[in-house]
């Protein structure tokens, strides 16, 4: 196996933090009755409401199928409402959505921040996040490019 580049290390070092950092947070909200999954597509409805089932799975990390069975377990929970007008079917939070979103935000949102709290000064988080900003930023190029 050849010796493994830069770019290759820090994309290796990126996923095995998303997957820690997935896998913490989803026995944290379990106290919220909630999956990062789950709240993620909590978080998109409520910023984007009223979206298509297709809208959302644009902006989150789930498949279609999976956002799909998400849906339903979600609107079974009355956490969404689906509402179909002629021929869109469009997604928005219910009441207990919103509800159950709000109670678990700020707490979701202090759990995640601690990552970078607990080890980075404030300007090396500034300097982390202006990177990855740039990093994403490409991806998004190079997405777009191939559509």
């Amino acid at each position: 196996m050849k010796k493994n580049t830069l770019g290759s290390l820090i994309w290796l070092r990126i996923t095995r933090f998303t997957h820690q950092s997935n896998k913490l947070s989803n026995e944290f909200l379990k106290q919220y009755d909630l999956t990062a999954a789950q709240f993620d597509v909590l978080i998109q409805i409520s910023t984007y409401e009223p979206l298509t089932q297709s809208e959302l799975a644009e902006k989150v990390t789930v498949t279609q199928g999976g956002i799909s069975r998400m849906l339903t377990r979600l609107e079974k929970d009355k956490l969404i409402q689906r509402k179909q007008e002629w021929k869109t079917k469009t997604i928005s939070l219910t009441t207990k959505g919103r509800k159950k979103l709000d109670q678990a935000f700020k707490a979701q949102l202090a759990f995640q921040s601690s990552f970078f709290e607990d080890c980075l000064t404030k300007k090396e988080q500034k300097t982390l996040l202006s990177l990855m900003s740039r990093v994403q930023k490409n991806s998004e190029k190079k997405l777009s490019k191939n559509r």
